[in-house]
């Protein structure tokens, strides 16, 4: 029978991430709307239940019992890089999820970075499906077909008899972005978004995608929907959507494609379009280095650019290249120059504990930071995810788990020199002697609020340095991981052809 009601929803939900929730920042699933928004054009009747805002999976059995859908789809989001990371507790609330639904007699399809890497654990929690890749498609698809045709869907794995999986034929990205419909906007609370940001900022962010995947190599980079396939919406699409955003009464947007404005010529269009519909709106996005020249500089600017986050990762080349990040420490610094000179903010994300790494080289990583100060840091830990090259070359080193409990958990889950107590007090540190040479450096506040505040962040280097120092003793002996390619092809975009699915 054909399922027409659906009650759509995604595993993430803030509470269970305590760090996330405390900067108040909630994101709307953007990826789960624009599959609302496929599920409509078929003709479903989409009802949604948004786990971000939720307090628990509980609510969701309330939605069930209220909407009685035919099916339950969940959906996770595939543009925030939260999904990728496949935190335990997001997948323990998939679960439950999926249990509350199959307990109610409902069908239930999955979708998203976790299930396309691990599509067992989602069957065996009950899924009748899982859509593994780009899944909006492939999920109306088994929607509209009937149940003991999910064999023959592109996209589409179901469990056998034997609780192993049968993976139906992968299924081609969607070339033509313009072709997917907007986000469905109007199936969240956005006043509720709104009162959450602003408790701690000055009014409503939203995200917008305006791309689909990245072509580079970084070998620790979970890549599990897109591949390294790279699909772009026309600068004229990617203007109404903001227009779109600005008539939610969005203040400022969160670009998440993982490459912005890659194609020549793009991001000069897309300024032009936001001029003439009178739609610019400050926003943040992400960028590399070596792809930072002046000209993709001076049109974000154009186009309300107010801050870069570029993946610097390490300060050390040594480790760059390990990465296959195919770019250099002394792109990062120019990049930064030039970003500033334009009036845009600098951003880095940074990672500790790649296979190799030495004291010298997490010196580097600080000095970077120090020369450059840049005007927000993202501190992390080498994660390797399921599906990449980095997994697969430590995957036999894994004896201490699987997954990270949530964003802030940073276990170091490979055997490497130090444990996870050296990289929590190393993050801790980074981020006090930054915040400690940010306060000194800035102007904004003042000076008698400075001052504490510079009290503040020089005690905590003290104590978080005394706490690292301690934790430095704890070592082990482990190898480093040589490059597979050089920093020239790891430089290098996939070439994009008209061939389907590429790893």
């Amino acid at each position: 029978m054909k399922a027409r009601r659906v009650l759509l929803a995604q595993a993430y939900f803030l509470r269970f991430d305590p760090k996330l929730e405390k900067t108040a920042q909630p994101s709307p699933p953007l990826g789960s709307l624009i599959c609302a928004a496929v599920l409509r054009d078929r003709g479903f009747d989409v009802r949604f239940f948004d786990s971000m805002l939720k307090r628990s999976e509980e609510e969701c059995a309330e939605a069930m019992d209220r909407e009685r859908p035919d099916a339950f789809v969940l959906f996770e989001d595939n543009f925030n890089y939260l999904t990728k990371m496949c935190l335990e507790r997001m997948r323990e609330a998939a679960a439950r999820m999926i249990g509350m639904a199959r307990s109610r007699g409902i069908d239930v399809v999955v979708a998203g970075s976790d299930p396309s890497d691990d599509p067992g654990f989602f069957l065996r929690a009950g899924a009748s499906a899982v859509a593994v890749g780009e899944g909006e498609f492939a999920v109306a698809d088994w929607l509209d077909s009937p149940r003991d045709a999910s064999a023959t869907i592109p996209g589409i794995a179901t469990l056998k008899d034997d609780e192993t999986v049968a993976a139906a034929a992968a299924r081609a990205t969607v070339r033509d972005v313009d072709s997917i419909p907007s986000p469905a906007w109007d199936l969240v609370d956005i006043d509720a978004y709104r009162r959450v940001w602003n408790r701690k900022h000055a009014g409503l962010c939203l995200p917008l995608a305006t791309s689909r995947g990245c072509p580079f190599h970084c070998n620790w980079c979970a890549k599990p929907i897109w591949g390294q396939r790279y699909n772009a919406m026309s600068p004229a699409r990617a203007a109404r959507e903001v227009l779109s955003l600005k008539r939610l009464g969005a203040g400022t947007m969160n670009v998440l494609d993982d490459i912005f404005g890659l194609k020549p010529g793009w991001m000069e269009e897309f300024a032009h379009e936001l001029r003439r519909l009178d739609c610019v709106l400050p926003f943040k996005c992400l960028s590399r280095a070596d792809l930072l020249t002046e000209r993709l500089v001076q049109a974000l600017s154009n186009a309300g650019c107010r801050m870069v986050w570029i993946g610097a990762e390490s300060g050390s080349q040594k480790i760059l290249d390990a990465m296959e990040k195919g770019t250099t420490v002394e792109e990062i610094k120019e990049a930064a120059a030039r970003l500033r000179s334009h009036g845009i903010k600098v951003a880095f994300f940074l990672q500790f504990g790649y296979p190799g790494e030495t004291k010298q080289d997490v010196q580097a990583t600080l000095k970077l930071v120090d020369d450059v100060l840049p005007d927000d840091l993202g501190i992390s830990v080498s994660y390797p995810l399921p599906g990449t090259r980095f997994h697969a070359r430590v995957k036999s080193e894994m004896s201490r788990g699987t997954h990270w409990r949530d964003s802030s958990d940073l276990a170091m889950l490979f055997d490497n020199p130090h444990g996870t107590r050296y990289y929590r007090s190393l993050h801790a540190y980074a981020h006090a002697r930054f915040r400690l040479a940010l306060m000194l450096r800035g102007s904004e506040r003042g000076l008698p609020e400075r001052s504490v505040r510079a009290v503040w962040y020089g005690f905590r280097r003290l104590v978080t340095r005394a706490a690292l120092l301690v934790a430095e003793r704890e070592r082990v002996t482990t190898r480093s991981l040589p490059p597979g390619l050089s920093r020239e092809r790891a430089g290098t975009p996939t070439e994009q052809t008209s061939a389907g699915p590429e790893a």
